[in-house]
């Protein structure tokens, strides 16, 4: 079995992005919120444009846990935000689909980020992929895994080490020059 990876290489989220946007702004808009936010594509494809139009912050309950999430939304991305919602209404879902008046479902969520890979090269992607992108680069930049662990709401460092496939990562490091 397979296991759905992060995007580990700056380039090929560049690239990932001009596939998403040659096919729509909400595909594109879809991965640019999951990787700049970190929230499960559940929780993204629920959301309404006021949940985050002239909004600082995405409040709601996430759909897996149960549990309260406050996350803030960076400069760029409410920049992000009011250029893509400019033309749709408040009760609008952000991720409409394209044949009912229903969010994108799961599922097709999933066949446009496969779909966009395939054509870039990318494997062993799948629905959590940007969250796991969002992850990777959170915990490449700060070297925190106690505050991402929080922030994805994992109840273990090393869930959250094993998620974003740095413990993977490490292991192969270490072992790459190792000989006896």
């Amino acid at each position: 079995m397979k296991v759905v990876e992060p995007i580990r290489d700056k380039y090929m989220i560049e690239q990932m992005k001009t596939v998403l946007r040659q096919q729509s702004e909400r595909n594109w808009f879809l991965f640019v919120m999951g990787i700049n936010t970190g929230l499960r594509i559940s929780d993204l494809l629920k959301l309404r444009v006021r949940d985050v139009r002239n909004q600082t912050h995405i409040e709601l309950k996430e759909e897996k846990t149960k549990k309260f999430k406050r996350f803030l939304l960076n400069l760029d991305l409410r920049r992000t935000v009011l250029e893509y919602t400019r033309f749709m209404e408040d009760e609008e879902y952000l991720f409409p689909s394209n044949k009912t008046d229903l969010p994108l479902q799961r599922v097709q969520a999933y066949k446009i980020l496969k779909s966009a890979a395939k054509e870039i090269g990318l494997e062993n992607i799948g629905s959590h992929t940007c969250r796991k992108t969002f992850g990777y680069w959170h915990y490449q930049m700060y070297q925190d895994i106690a505050l991402l662990q929080n922030i994805l709401n994992h109840s273990h460092p090393s869930i959250t080490l094993k998620y974003i496939g740095i413990n993977q990562e490490m292991m192969d490091k270490s072992l790459e020059n190792f000989s006896l």
